[in-house]
């Protein structure tokens, strides 16, 4: 795993802005850990209360995302995992999701935070997941829903000012 050269994250106040989660229910545990990293990023920023919208899997995360930003939120979390198997099934949906998100952001002008895990194996994506410590886990050591909401909450309002310049 490299986490070589990533930014600490920078939670920056968002009072009232308009967040909405959309997040797979494939992989519970490691769902788990990135909706509350999430969840707590939008609470660290001061953010209205976050909407939170469950969809079956990864490969509907850009439906959900584009019904939330139909909806007029500022932005938008993607959370999911996708773990490799032995079929090419991972390509697709991987390469699906990822290029429908970012065409949303582009069109649609509003962030959308890329928490989409995209492991090898259960225990990668266990270690970016967000999870403390317990009795039979050591942790994760990074926590990419929080990293997702973060950067989404930072673009925003990095928007939100460029268009009250004026």
């Amino acid at each position: 795993m490299s986490g070589t050269g990533a930014p600490t994250p920078h939670v920056v106040r968002a009072p009232g802005l308009r967040v909405a989660i959309v997040a797979s229910r494939w992989h519970e545990v490691v769902m788990d850990g990135l909706l509350a990293g999430a969840l707590r990023a939008c609470h660290q920023a001061q953010t209205a209360e976050p909407e939170v919208i469950r969809v079956p899997g990864s490969f509907e995360l850009p439906l959900g995302a584009a019904a939330a930003i139909d909806q007029g939120y500022q932005a938008v979390v993607a959370l999911g995992v996708v773990i490799r198997g032995a079929t090419p099934h991972f390509d697709y949906v991987c390469r699906g999701a990822t290029d429908q998100l970012a065409r949303l952001a582009v069109d649609g002008r509003v962030p959308i935070g890329f928490g989409l895990l995209t492991c090898d194996s259960e225990d990668q994506a266990l270690d970016r997941a967000g999870l403390p410590p317990n009795d039979q886990y050591q942790g994760s050591r990074e926590d990419k829903g929080y990293e997702a909401a973060s950067a989404a909450i930072e673009v925003a309002t990095r928007l939100t000012a460029l268009t009250s310049v004026g």
